[in-house]
């Protein structure tokens, strides 16, 4: 199900994680090649994505 970002935090090694509207979380890596998301790199790329959906898997297990 897709779930809004309301915000970002690091993880205990630094990762940036996607705080989702749900309540629920998900890593938003930037690791080229297999993870293209250089936005999360600054500031204003992550203020941008604030709004944007992404998958959250833990409601679709939740759905299933």
């Amino acid at each position: 199900m897709k779930r809004a970002i309301v915000g970002f935090h690091r993880d205990e090694v630094g990762d940036w994680v996607a705080d989702l509207a749900c309540g629920h979380t998900q890593h938003v890596r930037h690791r080229p090649p297999f993870q293209m998301r250089p936005w999360v790199t600054t500031g204003e790329g992550r203020r941008a994505r604030l709004g944007a959906e992404l998958e959250c898997k833990r409601c679709d297990e939740a759905a299933a």
